[in-house]
């Protein structure tokens, strides 16, 4: 299983960024990538600066780390396309007509999702996926 360290996960987004914006061909992947960049215009600037490779993003700090938020929308991004875990695609594209935007659902799982990792961290067990369905699912009847 790929797992990328910090720095790798960074270079990959500010390549597929700078790619996209050159015209250069791009791998699904990485177009998948460009395009929440492109969503997210509060960070462009991190994505051409060279010190964001090694910036550390705290909550302390006060700010959202872009690579994390960015990676987050991707892994979404992928569960909704294979509707795994099984249900997703539904209960995101629920809460997208909800919200009117599917970016704004995204960040609602993206709360769900948060919450499932913390808790299978905190409970040292696998990520439990009807939890964070019914996460997500609340979320949608809620707005």
């Amino acid at each position: 299983m790929f797992n990328p360290t910090r720095d790798e996960v960074r270079q990959f987004f500010t390549d597929a960024w700078r790619k996209q914006q050159a015209g250069q061909i791009l791998t699904p992947l990485e177009t998948m990538a460009a395009d929440w960049v492109a969503e997210h215009p509060e960070y462009h600037d991190v994505m051409q600066a060279s010190e964001s490779s090694v910036k550390d993003y705290t909550p302390e700090g006060g700010q959202t780390n872009p690579f994390l938020h960015l990676s987050m929308h991707l892994a979404i991004s992928e569960q909704i396309s294979i509707d795994q875990p099984p249900g997703i695609r539904a209960a995101h594209d629920r809460l997208a007509a909800k919200l009117g935007s599917s970016h704004e659902a995204q960040h609602e799982i993206m709360e769900c999702l948060g919450e499932t990792l913390w808790e299978a961290q905190r409970t040292g067990t696998p990520p439990d996926h009807d939890a964070y369905l019914d996460r997500i699912k609340r979320r949608g009847s809620q707005h």
